[in-house]
């Protein structure tokens, strides 16, 4: 079976400035409760804060659980086999931190 070619008359045409101005309207509200520094650039998103204590660990997780819920509520998903943890620091405890039920 072989399907005759059509036309696309939806969606972003990738590389194009419109792509990014749409994903920054789709975006607008990630900041929004966040307790950690959020930094994003184009489609990529950094979630960053010390961890040198309970409170601070807990305050990663917490926005990491947020996340979550901003994403299954927008209809979304992380691409969590791309999520990573950088710990710094020769004491480091080395915390496991929750991305909805993958470990990071």
């Amino acid at each position: 079976m072989k399907s005759n070619r059509r036309p696309v008359t939806s969606g972003v045409p990738q590389g194009s400035i419109l792509s990014a101005i749409v994903l920054n309207n789709f975006i607008n509200d990630l900041h929004d409760g966040t307790d950690c520094t959020l930094n994003n650039f184009a489609d990529d998103t950094k979630l960053g804060e010390v961890a040198d204590t309970p409170e601070g660990r807990a305050s990663i997780q917490n926005d990491l659980d947020r996340l979550e819920k901003w994403a299954d509520r927008d209809l979304t998903k992380f691409n969590k086999g791309k999520c990573k943890v950088l710990h710094l620091g020769r004491n480091n405890l080395r915390h496991l931190y929750i991305l909805g039920a993958a470990e990071l």
